[in-house]
C-alpha cells in the first residue's frame, strides 16, 4: 500500500476517534478502505492494531500526504463521520480542526464539507 494511502488511513481512524468511540460502522468503513487502497494482510493487520488505540488530531501524518491527498481525506473524513447515521457535534468540531490541521483553506473546506455531506445524506437515504 502507497505511503499516502497509509497515511489517509491513518487520519481516518483519528477521525472515527472523535466521538470518543470507533463504532463498528466506522470499523467497516475502514475495513472497505483497506480492500479498496490494496492493503496487504500484514498491513490491515498493523493498522488495525493502530486503531485500537483512541488517536487524535495530532496523529495525522501531515508530511506524508500531498496537498491532494489532503483534500481527499477531508472528503472521506466526512463521510466517516455519517457512516453511523449521523454526525455528532464532537464530529463536526473536528472536521473544522481537521481542516485546519490540513492547512486547507477556509472557504475550500467549507466547499469539500457540503460536496462531502450532500453525498453522505443521499447514500444515507439509499440504506432506509
Amino acid at each position: 500500500m502507497h505511503e499516502q494511502n497509509v497515511a489517509i488511513i491513518k487520519g481516518l481512524i483519528a477521525v472515527a476517534w472523535a466521538d470518543g468511540v470507533f463504532a463498528d460502522e466506522e470499523k467497516q468503513a475502514l475495513d472497505g478502505l483497506l480492500a479498496a487502497f490494496g492493503a496487504s494482510d500484514e498491513e490491515t493487520a498493523q493498522l488495525r492494531a493502530y486503531a485500537a488505540t483512541p488517536r487524535k488530531l495530532d496523529d495525522v501524518p501531515l508530511p506524508d500526504l500531498s496537498a491532494d491527498d489532503r483534500r481527499m481525506l477531508l472528503s472521506h473524513a466526512v463521510l466517516l463521520t455519517f457512516v453511523d447515521g449521523e454526525q455528532a457535534e464532537k464530529e463536526k468540531h473536528f472536521l473544522d480542526a481537521l481542516s485546519k490541521h490540513l492547512r486547507i483553506p477556509a472557504d475550500e473546506a467549507k466547499a469539500i464539507e457540503a460536496a462531502s455531506e450532500a453525498r453522505a445524506k443521499k447514500y444515507l437515504k439509499l440504506l432506509d
